[in-house]
């Protein structure tokens, strides 16, 4: 069942269509619904000043040369259709997820919110800016969110350590926002993904739809990413006790990596189980230990991201989960095969959703790599026990990345965690 399902996807993704300059590609399981994304090199990483991706994130679906907002929300609504638009560090998504036989409309929606924005002054400052306040002002209160928005800042610094989200000092003009997007809505920037929809239709509705239109030729640029690391402090209160321990590496991410946070993950596989995973039972009762793994086009971060009710407890379960970090260059055997078999499920089983299909596809589709899970479960197939144990020591033997939010008084310091 699953080598069927591994096939159709490779045939659905093996080729890459590049309709003059804008890439698309998509895959047509028989769905009764279809969704299809604009995915645009716009994210924080490209910004010109800081707080203009986020801006422009929110400008989304509102007044164009053929629609004002309102129309678009109505029309979009008698068609049943679902609208969204999301923000990472590399790309802009306008996704739209409609009844199979409507992707005319949609299409064409989206793509006018690339080539005739309106960008008008009311809708900046009674629409836009107020979401963009409470967006921000929400994730600096999320103590898990901010801790990653600051091991970005640390780990990366420029690029990709560019925060997600506008602060309140950052002063974003219209001007600004109009500006970033002439240059980011270019063909070169932009890629088509549809799930429900044969590559050949959406080609033709994405070629009708940007024929004759506004879009340029200029991508945009952003600096190699470098990995420099570092330690911050935050004191907060409210929240959970929070720790993120990171490590980043250049390049995508190593299939090792995904092993590693297959390996330390305390998600059991079965309910009532203590799982295998060797942080799961060490930790103290009210902590929690999450691997994260983020891979972007040209560096990865890899960490464990620790919460809890208390510092102490926190403190106990950071240094489990940093032991437990530091004896994976050893895993062998059984273990490393059912890490290994880990990693593979949920690598396949992330594409049963859209949103697994966008990630997977955002950054392969624009280097013009295989996107297939077939060749996604090589790599991880390809990964024995000398492989795996090179992979963990070279990252983390690279410059911590620590933060810690809550407490900082009694929240440990990364000598305490030997690191």
């Amino acid at each position: 069942m699953l080598a069927r399902r591994a096939s159709t996807f490779a045939r659905s993704f093996a080729t890459v269509i590049d309709n003059a300059g804008v890439k698309v590609a998509a895959i047509d399981n028989g769905q009764p619904t279809t969704a299809v994304t604009f995915l645009v090199k716009a994210g924080s990483r490209y910004e010109p000043k800081p707080g203009v991706a986020h801006t422009l994130k929110n400008f989304a679906f509102k007044s164009t040369a053929k629609r004002s907002a309102l129309g678009t929300v109505r029309e979009s609504e008698l068609y049943g259709g679902v609208l969204s638009a999301s923000l990472s560090r590399e790309y802009l998504a306008l996704t739209s997820e409609f009844l199979r036989g409507d992707e005319s409309f949609f299409v064409d929606l989206m793509s006018s919110f690339l080539t005739s924005s309106k960008f008008q002054r009311h809708e900046f400052q009674e629409y836009v800016l107020p979401v963009v306040e409470a967006e921000s002002t929400a994730a600096s209160q999320n103590p898990a969110t901010h801790a990653l928005e600051l091991a970005h800042s640390l780990a990366f610094r420029s690029g990709l350590g560019s925060s997600l989200f506008a602060s309140p000092h950052s002063h974003v003009s219209l001007d600004d926002v109009k500006e970033f997007a002439a240059r980011a809505f270019s063909k070169g920037n932009i890629a088509v993904l549809g799930t429900g929809i044969d590559s050949a239709a959406l080609t033709q509705l994405v070629e009708k739809a940007l024929a004759g239109a506004s879009v340029g030729n200029v991508a945009v640029e952003s600096k190699p990413s470098t990995y420099f690391g570092g330690e911050t402090r935050l004191e907060s209160h409210g929240g959970p006790e929070t720790v993120f321990i990171g490590f980043g590496a250049a390049g995508p991410a190593d299939p090792a990596l995904a092993i590693l946070s297959a390996h330390l993950s305390p998600q059991p596989s079965v309910k009532w189980s203590q799982g295998l995973s060797p942080i799961s039972a060490a930790i103290p009762q009210g902590t929690s230990v999450q691997p994260v793994l983020i891979s972007y086009s040209d560096a990865t971060l890899f960490g464990l991201l620790v919460q809890g009710s208390s510092p102490e407890g926190v403190k106990e379960a950071a240094k489990v989960a940093t032991n437990a970090l530091k004896e994976s260059t050893g895993l062998n055997g059984d273990a490393l095969k059912t890490a290994v078999a880990k990693a593979k499920f949920a690598a396949a089983s992330s594409l049963d959703g859209r949103d697994g299909i966008l990630g997977a596809l955002s950054t392969k589709v624009f280097a013009n790599s295989d996107a297939s899970i077939e060749a996604t479960l090589a790599s991880i197939d390809k990964i024995d026990a000398a492989a795996f144990s090179r992979s963990v020591a070279a990252i983390t033997q690279s410059k911590p990345t620590f933060v810690a939010i809550g407490s900082v008084q009694a929240l440990p310091f990364t000598d305490e965690l030997g690191l």
